[in-house]
């Protein structure tokens, strides 16, 4: 039996382990999976919503780090996960996405001889700003498995030189888990709570610090907004980093005089899943949503200067825009003329990716 400890450290991790523990489960004389909580990102209520909408089990190992900078954060769960693995010898460690917790499982467990399985690997922005962007590359260059979700991502393994036999090509987990709780969303009574029409508002999510910890381009954002809520409200659960730039930069009045901009605290994924595939369209700085909406059909405008999901774009319903004021009204204005292109799901993302990294790591 292979024990093997399968890591989440932030929110979006949930959706992307959940149906690889529930395909583990299925064999259990084969898989005993362990879930480790590094406790990245905690916050008891939201931390209880996902769990339970995601049918996750309580994790069998909290790390409970908590914030602190890069640095901080990364090697307070080096530490903690080293005891970890040490107590617990598994034989292989289960890492997905590229937030702190993913990189610094992934090291601990290479330097002491344990394998290394890499969910969302191969993704790049080519953007080295982004945290997010050197946690993939480290990752995957020190992963025994690394699982795909796209073509771009066995392109970009290639060219850095990782082994073809380490490298397959799954389809996407975060699908696996859409596709799985869609039908229960639909019971979501989110529209009627906040009194919503079906395709009558968009959805914004915004939490990259390049948006939101630097004022000006947060108050281009707003600007956009500001007009594009002239036509139709914009709904947006806010992040609590969000939350706080806005008071600190001064925007509060004007986002207060936004009457069709209405901020929800944080929701949880049931209810986020029905306001997405409900929407007329999404502006967000979100990787995952990108990939949701491609699935759903949903236009989205992503307001970044790039993206390390690229078949969203060449495929999907997906447009990369930045933070420019009036190319994101114009989009907007696109989407509301009936003017965006359709879009198709992309290859393997069929709900099926996480027993294809079973059936790997079965004959592994």
């Amino acid at each position: 039996m292979k024990r093997i400890l399968n890591v989440v450290g932030a929110r979006p991790n949930f959706m992307k382990i959940a149906p690889i523990q529930r395909a583990m489960q299925q064999f259990p004389a084969e898989f005993q999976p362990l879930l480790v909580h590094t406790g990245q990102h905690y916050d008891e209520r939201m931390s209880k919503l996902f769990f339970e909408d995601l049918q996750l089990p309580q994790p069998d190992i909290y790390l409970g780090v908590g914030s602190g900078s890069h640095a901080e954060q990364t090697a307070r769960i080096m530490i903690d996960f080293e005891k970890i693995c040490l107590e617990r010898k598994p034989d292989l460690v289960l890492v997905v996405g590229d937030v702190n917790s993913t990189v610094a499982c992934s090291l601990v467990a290479s330097k002491l001889w344990i394998p290394v399985a890499h969910v969302e690997a191969g993704l790049r922005s080519y953007d080295r700003k982004m945290p997010e962007e050197i946690n993939r590359l480290m990752t995957d260059a020190v992963s025994d498995y690394l699982f795909v979700t796209e073509q771009s991502g066995i392109d970009n393994l290639l060219k850095e030189g990782i082994d073809r036999a380490k490298i397959h090509f799954v389809g996407n987990v975060m699908i696996d888990s859409l596709a799985y709780f869609l039908e229960k969303a639909n019971g979501s009574p989110v529209l009627q709570q906040f009194e919503l029409q079906p395709r009558g508002y968009a959805l914004v999510t915004l939490h990259r610090p390049s948006n939101v910890d630097e004022p000006e381009n947060f108050l281009k954002i707003i600007s956009a907004f500001e007009e594009i809520q002239r036509h139709l409200p914009i709904i947006f659960p806010i992040h609590p980093r969000t939350e706080k730039n806005i008071k600190l930069f001064g925007l509060e009045e004007k986002v207060k005089s936004l009457k069709n901009l209405k901020l929800l605290p944080p929701v949880g994924y049931l209810d986020f899943m029905q306001l997405t595939q409900k929407c007329k369209f999404v502006m967000t700085d979100s990787g995952g949503i990108q990939e949701e909406t491609t699935y759903l059909g949903i236009p989205c405008i992503t307001l970044r200067e790039n993206t390390e999901r690229p078949v969203t774009v060449e495929v999907g319903t997906n447009e990369i825009v930045g933070t420019d004021t009036e190319k994101i009204i114009a989009l907007g204005e696109r989407i509301l003329a009936g003017k965006w292109k359709t879009g198709r799901v992309p290859e393997l993302w069929d709900g099926r990716a996480a027993e294809r990294i079973v059936e790997v790591l079965r004959k592994g």
